[in-house]
C-alpha cells in the first residue's frame, strides 16, 4: 500500500446503524493512522457527500442501509473512485435477506426454511407454526428481529417488523449454537462462537455499550470438533461466493445440535472496531487490527485498479 494514498474512511450514514459506523469508522481511522497510511474522517450524514479532493480510496465502514445495500458503491462507481469492499451488485443481494435466500438456495447453500409473508395491507401472520424467527429483509444488526416462540408473541413480532418495508421474511427456528465466520480474500477465517447472555443475539446484546444493558461472551476459534468446523467453514464460504462477495465478509451461520450448519446471511460491512467479530477471528489468524485494516485496503485497492 502507497503510503502516501489518501484514505477516505467514510462513516455514520443516514441509517438506524449511524452510531455504530461512526465507532467502525474511528476505529479503521485510528488503526490505518498507526500503520503509517495518509487516512482521513468522511461523515457522511445522508446520501450525498463531498470526499477530499486527492481521494484515492474510500474505506467503507457505513453498516446498514446506504453504505451496505448497494447504493453507496453505485455513487462511488459513478465517480470511478475505488473503494473497500464488496461491490454494487453483491452488496446490493447480499443485504436483501430474501434475495440472499434464494441465491443460496439456487447454489445449495444450507439455510434454514422460510416464508415471505406479504404485509403490504398490513401485518399478517405466516402460514408457518411457532417456533419461528421473524425479520425485515432489508435492515442490518438484527434490527425488527424477534423469536416467536408461541401464537400469542406472532402479531406484535410481524407488526414490528412490517415497520421496515412491505414483505417480512419468516424463518424456521434453530435451535443451536450461533456461530460467524469471517471471510478474507477467498479464505475462511476461524470460527466465532457468539453466546448471548441472555435472549438471542439482538441490537441489545450485540452493542451493550449503546444502552447499558445486555452484552455477550465470545470465543474464538470455536469449541469444535475438526469435521464440524471444516463444515461450517465450508458452508460460510459457498455463501460468500455464491452471492459473489469482492474482499471480505461475515457471514452468520446455525448450528444445530445434530451439527448441521445452516447459513443465516453474509454481512458485507461488519462491524470493525478492534473488538468487532472480524477482528477477533482474523487476530486469531494471525492478524493484528492495524495489519487487518491496510490488508483490506490494498486487496480493495489492487481489485478496484
Amino acid at each position: 500500500m502507497n503510503k502516501e494514498t489518501l484514505i477516505a474512511v467514510l462513516m455514520g450514514g443516514p441509517g438506524s446503524e449511524r452510531e455504530v459506523s461512526l465507532a467502525s469508522g474511528n476505529a479503521v481511522l485510528t488503526a490505518l493512522k498507526e500503520q503509517g497510511l495518509n487516512a482521513v474522517a468522511v461523515d457522511v450524514t445522508g446520501h450525498s457527500f463531498e470526499l477530499p479532493a486527492d481521494t484515492g480510496l474510500c474505506f467503507n465502514t457505513i453498516h446498514g442501509t446506504f453504505g451496505e445495500d448497494g447504493e453507496l458503491q453505485a455513487i462511488l462507481e459513478s465517480m470511478q473512485m475505488p473503494y473497500t469492499g464488496a461491490g454494487r451488485e453483491s452488496s446490493k443481494v447480499a443485504f436483501d435477506k430474501v434475495a440472499s435466500k434464494e441465491v443460496f438456495l439456487a447454489h445449495g447453500v444450507p439455510t434454514p426454511v422460510s416464508e415471505i409473508v406479504d404485509c403490504s395491507a398490513g401485518a399478517k401472520l405466516p402460514a408457518m407454526s411457532p417456533p419461528y424467527v421473524v425479520k425485515p429483509p432489508c435492515e442490518g444488526s438484527s434490527v425488527g428481529v424477534h423469536i416467536v416462540h408461541d401464537q400469542s408473541e406472532a402479531t406484535a413480532a410481524m407488526e414490528d417488523a412490517a415497520k421496515y418495508g412491505d414483505e417480512v421474511l419468516v424463518e424456521q427456528y434453530i435451535e443451536g449454537l450461533e456461530l460467524t465466520v469471517g471471510v478474507l480474500d477467498g479464505v475462511a477465517l476461524p470460527i466465532v462462537h457468539i453466546a448471548p447472555r441472555s435472549g438471542f443475539y439482538d441490537m441489545k446484546n450485540k452493542y451493550p455499550w449503546l444502552n447499558d444493558d445486555g452484552g455477550t461472551d465470545y470465543y474464538c476459534p470455536a469449541d469444535l470438533d475438526e469435521s464440524t468446523t471444516v463444515a461450517v467453514q465450508d458452508a460460510a464460504l459457498a455463501a460468500h461466493c455464491a452471492l459473489g462477495i469482492e474482499i471480505y465478509s461475515r457471514v452468520d451461520v446455525l448450528l444445530d445440535k445434530d451439527g448441521r450448519p445452516y447459513v443465516l446471511e453474509a454481512n458485507t460491512i461488519p462491524g470493525m472496531t478492534a473488538s468487532s467479530l472480524l477482528p477477533k477471528a482474523a487476530q486469531v489468524a494471525g492478524y493484528e487490527f492495524g495489519p487487518l485494516c491496510e490488508t483490506i485496503a490494498d486487496i480493495s485497492l489492487k481489485h478496484r485498479t
